[in-house]
C-alpha cells in the first residue's frame, strides 16, 4: 500500500475518512437517491463517496450554512432543513417513491425522524452519528416500510483502508474539506476553528519552525 502519492493534509484525517467510507459502502448506492442527514466533515465525505460510486442523485441535509456551502463547493446538492421543505426539493429532484438509501451522520433525533418520514418502501437506512440521549421513533413506521435499520461503528482495517485509497486514486478529492491550518503551538485556535462550527478538518502541522 503506497500512500507516498497521496496528499498529506487528507492522511492526517484518515480516520475520519475511513469511518466516512465505512458508513457510505454499507449499502450498494449505484442508481440509487441517497440522503445524509448532517454536514459535518464525515457527513460530507460520505455524501462525496456514494457519489462518486453511482448515486443518482445525493441529498445532505443541516441546519448550519457554512457546512452546507462547504458541501456545494465539493459539487453536493445540499439543503439547509431550517429554511427549505425536503418534500419539496425531492419532487424537484423528480423522487416519487423517497429516497432509497439514506446516511445518518448528525444524532439528530429529528434528522433521524426525517429520514424515516422520506425514505420508501424497502429503503435502508445506515446509522453512524451519536445521539446525546435516547433517540424515539415510530417503529412501527420502520416495519409498515420494511425499513432495514444498520448501525455502523468504526471502519473495517484493512478491508475499508485499501478502497479509500482507491477512492481518492480515482479521482475523489477531499482537498476542499480542510479550512484552516494551523502550527501545532497554535493548537488552542485550532480548537476554536472546530467548536465554532465554521470549519471543516483543521490541520496541525507539527513540523519545526524554520
Amino acid at each position: 500500500l503506497e500512500e507516498k502519492c497521496l496528499p498529506e493534509d487528507v492522511i492526517a484525517f484518515f480516520d475520519a475518512y475511513g469511518n466516512a467510507t465505512h458508513t457510505a459502502l454499507q449499502f450498494d448506492v449505484v442508481g440509487e437517491d441517497v440522503l445524509v442527514t448532517g454536514a459535518g466533515p464525515i457527513g460530507i465525505m460520505a455524501a462525496a463517496i456514494c457519489k462518486r460510486n453511482g448515486a443518482r442523485k445525493v441529498i445532505i441535509t443541516d441546519l448550519n450554512e457554512y457546512r452546507l456551502e462547504l458541501a456545494r463547493s465539493m459539487g453536493l446538492s445540499a439543503v439547509n432543513v431550517g429554511t427549505h421543505e425536503l418534500g419539496e426539493v425531492m419532487r424537484e429532484s423528480h423522487m416519487v417513491e423517497g429516497f432509497d438509501v439514506a446516511l445518518e451522520m448528525s444524532g439528530s433525533e429529528a434528522a433521524l425522524h426525517q429520514i424515516l418520514s422520506h425514505m420508501r418502501n424497502g429503503g435502508k437506512i445506515a446509522l453512524l452519528g451519536f445521539f446525546k440521549g435516547d433517540a424515539r421513533v415510530d417503529v412501527n413506521e420502520v416495519i409498515l416500510k420494511g425499513v432495514t435499520v444498520q448501525g455502523v461503528y468504526g471502519r473495517k482495517m484493512y478491508e475499508t483502508w485499501y478502497k479509500m485509497v482507491a477512492m481518492i486514486e480515482g479521482g475523489l478529492d477531499l482537498m476542499p474539506l480542510v479550512t484552516h491550518r494551523y502550527h501545532y503551538t497554535q493548537f488552542e485556535q485550532g480548537f476554536a476553528a472546530m467548536n465554532s462550527g465554521r470549519s471543516g478538518k483543521v490541520i496541525l502541522d507539527w513540523r519545526d519552525e524554520a
